[in-house]
C-alpha cells in the first residue's frame, strides 16, 4: 500500500480556517465513489489480437504508482483502494474493451519489469514518452505533461507565460527538474534582455513551499500541474497563472504504456477515442481539475523526449 507524502501534505494544508476545513469535507475519498463509465467499444474490442492472454482472464489488468500522489493517484479513506485520475482513465478503457478493471499498486520501479513480462496488461501512472521508452514499450495517449504556475489565490500575479514575465519574481522550484532547467534558461534571456533574473527558492516540503507563497515569502510555485491543481481545489489558497509543456521546449506527452509490438495498443488507442469522442474522457478531467492537461486525440507512439 502507498500513502504517498504528497497526499498527506496536500490534506494537511487545508487544516486551519472553516473555509478550508470545509473544502476538504468535499473531495470525496471514499472507496464507493461512483467510477465514470464509458459503453462498450465494439471497435476497440474487434482490435484485441486473437488468442491475447490477458495478465488475467476477463480483465484488464493496470499497474498504477502512488508516486504519482493526488490527483493522479492516492488511496481512498479506507487506505487501500486506489483512486484518482489514473484509475478512473482505466477503467474507461476496461469499460471500451469489455473487460473487469483490476488495479495493481506498484512502486515505479516495478513497472518496467511489470509491463514487459506480462504481469500488467499496461501502466497508466503517468509514465512521459521518451525514445528510449518506446525501445521497449508501445505508447496511446491521453494526456500533456504540463508544468504550472501557481501563486497565492489574492496575488496581482495574473498571467505566466514567457520569460519577461518571471523577472525579479521570487519563485519556488525542485532541484535538478526540467522546471528548474525551464527556469535557467528564462533566467538567462531576461539578463542578455537587462531584466531581473528571477530568484529559485527550494523546498524539500511541500506544505511548507505552499505556506511560503501563501504567506508572501514567494511569488510563486512552479512544477507539476496536478500536484497543484488539487492543492488549489481544495484549499483554494493558490490559483493557476500560466502553464508550460513538461517537455519544453519540446512537447511532452503522457500515455497508457504496453509492452512492444504485443499489439494490445491499438485497442487501447482505440478506447481512448472513443472515450474522448463520448465525453467520458472530458468527465474524468473534470472531476479531477485536469482540463488543462487534455488532448483532443489519443496518438500512438509519438515523438518522445529524446535520450
Amino acid at each position: 500500500m502507498f500513502t504517498h507524502p504528497l497526499r498527506v501534505a496536500v490534506l494537511a494544508l487545508a487544516v486551519g480556517t472553516a473555509q478550508q476545513t470545509f473544502a476538504v469535507q468535499q473531495v470525496d475519498l471514499s472507496p464507493d465513489r461512483p467510477r465514470i463509465h464509458a459503453p462498450r467499444n465494439e471497435a476497440a474490442i474487434a482490435q484485441i489480437p486473437p488468442g491475447f492472454k490477458f495478465a488475467q482472464p476477463g480483465k484488464f489488468t493496470v499497474a498504477v504508482s502512488g508516486v504519482a500522489g493526488p490527483p493522479l493517484a492516492l488511496l481512498a479513506s479506507d487506505d487501500k483502494t486506489t483512486i484518482g485520475s489514473e484509475a478512473d482513465t482505466a477503467q474507461l478503457v476496461a469499460d471500451s474493451l469489455g473487460l473487469q478493471l483490476n488495479v495493481v499498486q506498484t512502486s515505479w520501479e516495478d513497472w518496467p519489469l511489470g509491463v514487459s513480462s506480462g504481469k500488467y496488461d499496461a501502466v497508466i501512472s503517468n509514465v512521459t514518452v521518451t525514445e528510449a521508452r518506446k525501445k521497449r514499450f508501445d505508447f496511446a495517449t491521453y494526456r500533456q505533461d504540463v508544468l504550472g504556475f501557481y501563486v497565492k489565490s489574492t496575488s496581482p500575479i495574473s498571467e505566466i507565460k514567457q520569460a519577461a514575465d518571471i523577472a525579479g519574481l521570487k519563485i519556488i522550484v525542485g532541484s535538478g527538474t526540467n522546471q528548474e532547467k525551464v527556469l535557467l534558461a528564462w533566467n538567462e534571456a531576461n539578463e542578455k534582455a537587462g531584466l531581473k533574473p528571477a530568484l529559485l527558492q527550494y523546498f524539500d516540503d511541500q506544505a511548507a513551499a505552499q505556506l511560503a507563497v501563501q504567506s508572501g515569502r514567494s511569488d510563486a510555485l512552479f512544477g507539476p500541474n496536478s500536484v497543484y491543481a488539487y492543492s488549489a481545489a481544495i484549499t483554494g489558497g493558490i490559483k493557476r497563472v500560466g502553464t508550460v509543456n513538461g517537455g519544453w521546449p519540446l512537447q511532452a506527452d503522457i500515455a497508457v504504456t504496453t509492452r512492444k509490438d504485443n499489439g494490445l495498443v491499438k485497442p487501447i488507442h482505440t478506447a481512448l477515442e472513443g472515450a474522448i469522442a463520448g465525453g467520458q474522457y472530458a468527465q474524468v478531467l473534470q472531476r479531477w481539475g485536469l482540463d488543462v492537461e487534455r488532448v483532443d486525440k489519443s496518438l500512438i507512439n509519438p515523438p518522445g523526449l529524446p535520450d
